[in-house]
């Protein structure tokens, strides 16, 4: 038994793992990890993800150059939910979004609509192409 059998991983074997910067407490972002995945992320202290439309491992960063530096991982009351506090890399303030923006969390409910409250900071092709 080790430290991976500790997670409540989903009848698809993943699990939600949260981004949040370190220093700020904001939250980037949300993905899902297998166990390989959470391995390897522990392994390499870089956060490693499964996508799931592209149904393979994604090291965050990998084609846009924005890493994630993980400094601790933690897991929930549940054991159902990871929390990886983080330094975002590759471009500063740090891009954690496709979208080019700090945090995917950008769209704030308000007045019954959605509001975009962060700016794009990279436009996304120059950084996909």
């Amino acid at each position: 038994m080790t430290w991976l059998d500790d997670i409540r991983w989903d009848r698809d074997g993943l699990v939600p793992a949260i981004a949040q910067e370190r220093g700020s407490g904001d939250v980037l972002m949300l993905a899902w990890m297998n166990r390989e995945a959470l391995a390897r992320t522990a392994e390499l202290g870089q956060a490693v993800y499964w996508s799931r439309s592209r149904r393979r491992l994604w090291h965050k960063g990998e084609e846009s150059g924005h890493f994630q530096q993980v400094h601790a991982i933690r897991l929930d009351c549940d054991n159902d939910a990871v929390l990886l506090e983080v330094t975002q890399l590759g471009h500063e303030p740090g891009i954690a979004c496709h979208t080019g923006r700090h945090s995917c969390f950008f769209q704030r409910h308000e007045n019954g609509a959605w509001s975009t409250v962060e700016p794009v900071l990279k436009q996304p092709d120059s950084i996909y192409g």
